[in-house]
């Protein structure tokens, strides 16, 4: 069965080569939205297994979209990463980490740190 991905980033380049990198590597089904603000609704829509989620969006920023999936009954079990060019890969590694009981995955990120980050956070 295909996992799903929900990748929520303001940059529609990157969302778009996430989605085709992920797509072609394995068994994934992936979604993308430009708009912070739209994201919550985007994930009730498609029930992701894993939502990656920017930090800084201009309309909503990623931190405040955290905070709506984890207030929310339907999507607070849904595992979620933010990527994000605040952090560097000696701060978190390849494959992410957990920083400040949030996973985080740094930017430039390369396909093979994502697949092991979707990993780590269905296991």
């Amino acid at each position: 069965m295909k996992k799903r991905i929900l990748v929520v980033d303001d940059e529609v380049a990157l969302t778009r080569m996430i989605r085709m990198n992920l797509e072609r590597a394995g068994d994934f089904e992936v979604r993308t939205e430009n708009a912070g603000s739209k994201a919550v609704a985007a994930a009730r829509e498609f029930r992701p297994d894993v939502i990656l989620l920017d930090v800084m969006m201009p309309d909503k920023p990623g931190d405040e979209v955290a905070q709506e999936l984890k207030d929310d009954p339907q999507l607070s079990g849904i595992p979620f990463a933010f990527l994000t060019a605040i952090v560097t890969k000696t701060e978190t590694g390849e494959a992410g980490s957990d920083i400040g009981g949030n996973y985080f995955i740094a930017k430039p990120v390369r396909t093979e740190d994502l697949l092991a980050a979707i990993e780590k956070m269905t296991g």
